[in-house]
């Protein structure tokens, strides 16, 4: 089993950032990609940015790209969402995933979610 925990949620003004982090443990062995999604209410989960564990290749949402950047640290087993301008679209719950395959949409380990929320 993997285990993924989020954590670096908060309130930020129109224009500032926030970094999340997303701790794996377990058998991360078994795991090719990370990513994040998001779910504002009322709206469908969406997907935000993925990472390659291994050679780092990334992918990252129309909405998102030039203000969001995803990185890894294989040491420590972590991801990171590093956002910058944010925007109140931007509030959401964000989860981090991990997948077994190699694909950027289809995960197999959630975690809880934490809470990003941008005022105007």
């Amino acid at each position: 089993q993997v285990q993924v925990v989020e954590s670096g949620g908060g309130l930020v003004q129109a224009g500032g950032s926030l970094r999340l982090s997303c701790a794996a443990s377990g058998r991360t062995f078994r795991v090719y990609t990370m990513g994040w999604f998001r779910q504002a209410p009322g709206k469908e989960r969406e997907f935000v940015a993925a990472i390659s564990w291994r050679d780092s290749s990334t992918y990252y949402a129309d909405s998102v790209k030039g203000r969001f950047t995803i990185s890894r640290d294989n040491a420590k087993n972590t991801v990171y969402l590093q956002m910058n301008s944010l925007k109140p679209e931007d509030t959401a719950v964000y989860y981090c995933a991990a997948s077994r395959g190699t694909g950027w949409l289809d995960y197999d380990y959630w975690g809880q979610g934490t809470q990003v929320t941008v005022s105007s």
